[in-house]
């Protein structure tokens, strides 16, 4: 029986991995950790977790900058993966200061306590993003391409995942660094892209479109990166050690694109897509080059994008009273580039 530790288990990808270990590993402890900033609901964890009804699984409300109470989790675990962190582009333009406390000063109270549990912890699994990598400079971004962050927000995941490596290169914790590229799926906060346009149809809203909606990124179904993770939990330490792994889908689409997908799907109006000023610290494209993970784990995506936007409406429909309790979170002002305040 294994005790794993993940920090930021109420968010998206932290949630739906919290509900797939439980299910594949109903023998080992899962410990969750979480703040439950406006992006994180106890309502995505299991109800035995919350209600105290199973032995093996515990919910700490807490933030991962405490120290005292980071070491006390930590010394309890055999694993600990660390999702705990801002994670939304424009709401880091709005407001930076959260992200670097949370993402990069999290990051190392986290990497410090199991530095201070010697030896105890046996594979720390830190989530980064494709984020890091600013624009593709190549037709598919592998883990060697460049680190240019574009944003607050990337800087932050930067920041983080090259403290992670230091903490492997420096003590030899057994770290290693997962960078997934854009996920969609159940449960995520409708500031994302994907759930903010399927609300948006079944709200009778526009679909708003960044700039001339050109921008593309490599969209990944959340399912598809709990098997990654679960792969990266059971590899042989010298296969995953301090190394760097993309979770990729290996294809880019343009966000007009996903909103006309959206709105084919959903037999919305095409002229219900409205193009607004484009984002500051734009990402021009993201394409991710799996053939790592593929070639040391035999990971490779299983759901197409077409299936999973299918299961994500499908969960955005039928879960409308969840969903609903976060609209007034959609909107951000920010000073765009030519000194307006734009809502984004």
């Amino acid at each position: 029986m294994r005790t794993i530790l993940i920090t930021g288990g109420a968010g998206f990808i932290g949630a739906n991995l919290v509900n797939y270990l439980s299910e594949k590993y109903p023998e080992d402890r899962v410990i969750v950790l979480d703040i439950l900033t406006y992006a994180g609901s106890v309502d995505n964890l299991p109800k035995d977790m919350l209600q105290g009804q199973h032995p093996l699984r515990r919910f700490w409300y807490g933030n991962v900058c405490n120290a005292a109470l980071v070491d006390t989790l930590v010394e309890e675990a055999d694993v600990v993966i660390h999702l705990a962190a801002e994670t939304h582009v424009t709401r880091s333009i709005f407001d930076s200061l959260l992200f670097f406390q949370t993402d990069v000063l999290g990051t190392q109270t986290v990497a410090n306590a199991i530095v201070k549990a010697a030896g105890k912890v046996k594979r720390f699994i830190h989530i980064s993003s494709s984020e890091v990598y600013g624009s593709a400079s190549d037709e598919a971004m592998d883990e060697e391409h460049p680190l240019n962050p574009m944003s607050p927000y990337a800087s932050a995941k930067c920041g983080a995942d090259r403290l992670v490596f230091s903490y492997w290169a420096t003590y030899r914790v057994p770290a290693v660094i997962v960078r997934p590229f854009n996920n969609f799926g159940p449960m995520q906060h409708l500031e994302k892209v994907v759930p903010r346009f399927i609300t948006s149809t079944l709200l009778g809203e526009k679909l708003t479109v960044h700039g001339k909606g050109d921008a593309a990124r490599d969209f990944l179904h959340v399912e598809d990166t709990c098997r990654a993770i679960d792969l990266v939990l059971q590899a042989s330490g010298d296969l995953v050690h301090g190394e760097t792994f993309n979770v990729a889908s290996g294809e880019h689409r343009s966000i007009l694109e996903i909103a006309r997908d959206v709105v084919g799907l959903m037999n919305y109006r095409m002229d219900q897509i409205q193009f607004i000023e484009d984002r500051p610290g734009q990402v021009v494209r993201h394409t991710g080059d799996w053939s790592k993970i593929n070639r040391v784990l035999g990971w490779k995506p299983l759901q197409s994008w077409k299936e999973g936007l299918q299961r994500t409406a499908a969960w955005y429909e039928q879960n409308r009273e969840l969903w609903s309790r976060q609209l007034f979170m959609r909107q951000i002002p920010i000073v765009t580039a030519s000194g307006k305040i734009a809502y984004h």
